[in-house]
């Protein structure tokens, strides 16, 4: 089993930071649309689904020896109206700008990144366990 984590601290009021333990770090946010500087968390879970489908799909393509001169991936999340206000759907379109790759490929390779190899599309999928421990200092 291999353990991944981040820690997650407070930098204002609606400003938070994650780091793991390399030391990358994410800057998040919760204001509204027109203060925003950074992904809210619901951001950053479409940026991860849609980066994790990435990689293995433009990895595959260039297995297959085809040319990626451009690719991107737009990832739109529909939420819940009520609260919590999760994701109800979610759809991605791939974008792959290649002189010679072949649309039926494409959609092969895209649907095995998402349906087999992609963390993130499985762990939405499955059922997750949530702890949680406090602590006051």
């Amino acid at each position: 089993m291999a353990k991944r984590n981040v820690t997650v601290r407070m930098k204002a009021d609606h400003e938070y930071e994650a780091v793991n333990p390399q030391g990358n770090v994410v800057q998040i946010d919760m204001y509204d649309p027109q203060e925003k500087k950074s992904q809210s968390p619901m951001d950053l879970l479409l940026s991860a689904l849609g980066s994790c489908a990435s990689v293995d799909a433009v990895l595959m393509m260039k297995k297959k020896r085809k040319t990626v001169e451009d690719f991107y991936v737009e990832v739109e999340g529909i939420r819940n109206e009520g609260i919590p206000a999760f994701f109800t759907e979610i759809s991605m379109k791939f974008v792959l700008i290649s002189p010679d790759a072949k649309q039926e490929e494409f959609a092969k390779v895209v649907a095995l990144s998402v349906e087999k190899y992609c963390s993130v599309a499985s762990s939405l999928k499955s059922t997750i366990t949530f702890t949680s421990e406090v602590k006051i200092s």
